[in-house]
């Protein structure tokens, strides 16, 4: 029988506690670890469906990697570790020098993970289709880029996550005002920005491709495309996904060249999130998120139908814990898809406290005769929260729960 041993997972957060209830449910204990620039607040974003697990311990960045080895070790005691995974943007960074620090399955270090300047210069390099761009921490670093390239053209922060911060910009003056408010006030995991980003404006559909890899083996989850309409005075919000067949053609060129972005960004091991635009000229990258697809994992039961049975979150595991289990994962998902169905977000289009969600219990899937056919509907526990938008950034938010707004997400997003 096989000691136990724990999973440390760095900022449970959204779908990062989907991850931790997965790494339980197969009789793994669960060290939380919090990066030490996360906000105390930041910490309470979890889900419903994680709001009863428990954590063998908590521990909170130290000075240096070395020394949260060293903490992380003494809060598993007499556990081995199997794995270190991020659970959120903010992790992916602390996740990958930890990983290497304990001599666990790892991609290593590189700014290119995190950091979204680096990562479009990584996969220029690598001969792939990237967007032009600059970036710098101050107006005066992206004047010369943003007054040479032809309008509109995308402002967001370099490090961002969730479309936070995105804007279409369509004049100098509108970019250098959103350059200038971002270059002042945190993003979405309430951490300063500390650089922004100038990039041209991508022009076609935007498509999410989903993987887990292993040993540089990658598996595609789910092919997603977004909808995206104009509201609340923002030109790109979001208002849900749907699945792509992933036989079609245009799954096929979006799954090649996000496999292709893998490998430039050295990602061997674990979840990604890819983010696509299907231009004139082919598939160009928005950003790649090394760490699983967000929404607080809200899309998981639709995900499941959709293939048959399996999910990203497990699927994850399975590569950090159960090579069997991942090499009986196929490459690509069923073609066709097993079920029906699409995820919605909920636009409000109003501001203001809700009190209650009078009629949400009775509200749920459709009831047509084939389970195949019914379309779920992501919703969230009611709950007391104050909605506000943002029409400074054409970015809505709603603070921990509650329905999930609109982001201008446009292409770049």
């Amino acid at each position: 029988m096989a000691p136990p041993q724990a999973v440390v997972i760095v900022d449970p957060l959204s779908t990062g506690c989907s991850l931790a209830l997965e790494a339980a449910s197969r009789g793994y204990s669960v060290i939380a670890l919090w990066d030490g620039d996360l906000p105390q607040e930041v910490m309470f974003h979890t889900p419903a469906s994680a709001k009863s697990l428990h954590y063998h311990a908590v521990v909170h960045e130290r000075a240096t990697v070395e020394e949260t080895a060293a903490a992380v070790l003494a809060a598993a005691g007499n556990l081995g570790l199997a794995a270190c995974i991020a659970g959120a943007e903010p992790g992916v960074s602390l996740a990958d020098a930890l990983s290497q620090e304990l001599g666990l399955r790892t991609n290593g270090i590189s700014a290119a993970r995190r950091n979204k300047w680096c990562q479009q210069e990584s996969v220029r390099s690598a001969g792939l289709r990237a967007v032009r761009q600059a970036c710098g921490s101050q107006w005066c670093d992206l004047r010369a880029f943003v007054e040479a390239e032809p309008m509109p053209i995308i402002v967001k922060p370099a490090e961002g996550a969730g479309s936070d911060g995105v804007r279409l910009c369509r004049s100098p003056k509108e970019a250098e005002a959103h350059v200038r408010l971002l270059a002042k006030r945190p993003h979405i995991f309430g951490l300063q920005n500390k650089e922004v980003l100038c990039q041209e404006f991508l022009r076609g559909r935007e498509y999410v491709v989903d993987h887990v890899s292993r040993d540089g083996e990658h598996k595609t989850m789910m092919v997603w495309v977004y909808d995206k309409r104009p509201a609340n005075g923002a030109e790109f919000v979001e208002h849900g996904m749907l699945p792509v067949n992933p036989g079609s053609a245009v799954a096929s060129k979006v799954i090649h060249y996000a496999r292709a972005v893998l490998d430039a960004l050295g990602i061997r091991n674990g979840p990604s999130h890819g983010e696509v635009i299907m231009t004139q000229t082919g598939p160009c990258l928005v950003e790649m998120n090394c760490r699983t697809h967000g929404g607080d994992g809200a899309w998981l039961p639709l995900a499941r139908a959709l293939t048959g049975g399996y999910t990203q979150v497990d699927a994850t595991m399975d590569a950090f814990l159960d090579e069997e289990a991942f090499q009986q994962l196929p490459e690509v998902p069923p073609n066709p898809l097993r079920a029906s169905g699409l995820n919605v977000e909920l636009v409000s289009f109003k501001e203001g406290l809700v009190k209650a969600t009078p009629g949400l219990v009775s509200t749920g899937p459709t009831s047509r005769s084939s389970s195949a056919q019914r379309r779920p509907l992501r919703w969230r526990a009611p709950c007391v929260c104050r909605l506000r938008q943002d029409t400074q950034d054409g970015v809505f938010r709603v603070p921990r729960a509650g329905v999930r707004g609109g982001v201008d997400a446009q292409a770049n997003g």
